[in-house]
């Protein structure tokens, strides 16, 4: 399938969002008619067999490839987006995912956790459709939602519940927290409190690989980078400075906007000036793609194509994905700002429930399978905290360790002690 060779043309109707229309079940987004999945690009992009497709849209829509893959499904001999294996792990990754929130939220208000916590539910297709394609050695950066990241890059969920109570068998020895995952194992690079500042950290991993495998020769170096963030983060300026810098280098990367259709309070469609993100990748010359962010099975197809472009070498790409978080924006967030019906519109279309009911009637998993899963990670959370609640604190000396490159060279002793302690530290200094 070949490209548009110019940037669509685009209405300036207004762009609307009406959660209860029943004409936008699918793609509550609206949007004018593009003339290409991945709108504006001059590239060619490599499909796979199942994804070889003559794109028909719904006027008014943009559609995602899964979309695309059921239309031309029930024109010919039906075949499986996922074999039973994949599905399975899927399905395990967003009860994951799912659960651990669920338990989070209990721990916090039984005082086990402290500052800011911000939950994930809903939006567990975004992080399982795209992490569960990645190899061990590819990056993920992340937000200050990142709990799910984690678990779905692979990091134990004792080590992040750990971190979460900020204890030393956390991930990051309990000096993260809630907002700051981080397992250089995993290669998770990071979740990042202020909206924007993983971009360039997300950028510079990509260039790494880049320069290992062009420069350095390591030819077996296709390592891909993800850089996750919210619709809030698409109006600042590090989101523009690193599109236009991983164009024009052709970086290994794939921007992953998680566009919930809410920055805390506020709404995406009065903080944007044109709210279809997706849109901006093609301005710098790389492919933007929207999808439905609450279905696994169209985001993983997507991410597919988005990742395997990145991998081949042939730059970047900007996926807006639509979802919806089903809690507050934190949990000291009462959420009295968003209206009920629009909550309740994207509730119905749980990404788990989705997911669980194309298992079943494609016979790709039964119900005593998925129990077993439910049991299995019902397990895993309640160890998860046992093993949290159960660990030591961080001991003082561990305040000033991971601040400076040489720990000790600063307020730390030759024998390990604080500087401060020694009774001649002052000598020579005013006392207050």
């Amino acid at each position: 399938m070949n490209s548009a060779s110019c940037a669509a043309k685009i209405s300036t109707q207004p762009f609307s969002l009406n959660p209860t229309s029943p004409t936008s079940h699918d793609n509550p987004l609206v949007f004018p008619k593009p003339t290409s999945l991945f709108l504006g690009s001059t590239r060619k992009l490599r499909l796979s067999s199942s994804s070889k497709l003559n794109l028909h849209r719904r006027s008014g829509t943009v559609v995602a490839v899964s979309d695309v893959v059921k239309q031309k499904k029930s024109k010919s001999t039906p075949s499986l987006l996922i074999t039973k294996e994949e599905g399975l792990e899927l399905y395990e990754d967003v009860i994951l995912g799912r659960a651990f929130e669920d338990m989070c939220a209990q721990m916090y208000y039984r005082g086990k956790m402290f500052g800011f916590v911000h939950l994930y539910n809903g939006q567990e297709a975004v992080s399982t459709g795209f992490i569960k394609l990645l190899k061990q050695q590819d990056s993920v950066v992340s937000t200050y939602r990142d709990h799910v990241h984690a678990l779905s890059k692979g990091v134990p969920a004792r080590a992040v519940m750990s971190e979460l109570f900020g204890k030393t068998t956390g991930c990051c020895r309990g000096q993260g927290g809630s907002m700051h995952m981080f397992s250089r194992e995993h290669n998770l690079l990071g979740g990042f409190a202020f909206i924007g500042e993983g971009i360039p950290v997300a950028t510079g991993a990509a260039f790494t690989s880049k320069y290992k495998r062009e420069i350095l020769k390591e030819a077996d170096c296709d390592h891909v980078t993800l850089a996750f963030f919210g619709d809030g983060t698409c109006n600042n300026g590090q989101f523009f400075e690193c599109l236009n810098m991983a164009a024009l280098w052709k970086l290994p990367i794939v921007f992953v906007v998680e566009n919930n259709l809410w920055a805390i309070g506020m709404s995406h469609l009065r903080a944007t000036s044109d709210p279809q993100i997706y849109k901006k990748g093609p301005a710098f010359g790389m492919p933007g793609i929207h999808v439905d962010g609450m279905d696994v099975l169209k985001v993983r197809e997507v991410a597919k194509e988005a990742i395997g472009r990145a991998r081949r070498g042939e730059g970047p790409t900007l996926v807006e994905c639509e979802t919806y978080r089903f809690r507050g924006h934190s949990l000291a967030d009462p959420d009295e700002l968003r209206d009920s019906a629009e909550k309740a519109y994207y509730a119905a279309r749980d990404p788990i429930t989705a997911l669980k009911k194309y298992l079943i009637e494609n016979s790709l998993a039964s119900e005593a399978d998925l129990k077993a899963i439910d049991k299995k990670i019902d397990e895993v959370v309640e160890d998860a905290v046992e093993f949290a609640d159960e660990s030591p604190v961080p001991s003082r000396s561990q305040l000033l360790e991971n601040v400076f490159a040489d720990p000790k060279g600063f307020g730390i002793g030759p024998d390990g002690r604080y500087r401060c302690e020694d009774p001649k530290f002052t000598e020579g200094t005013a006392h207050v």
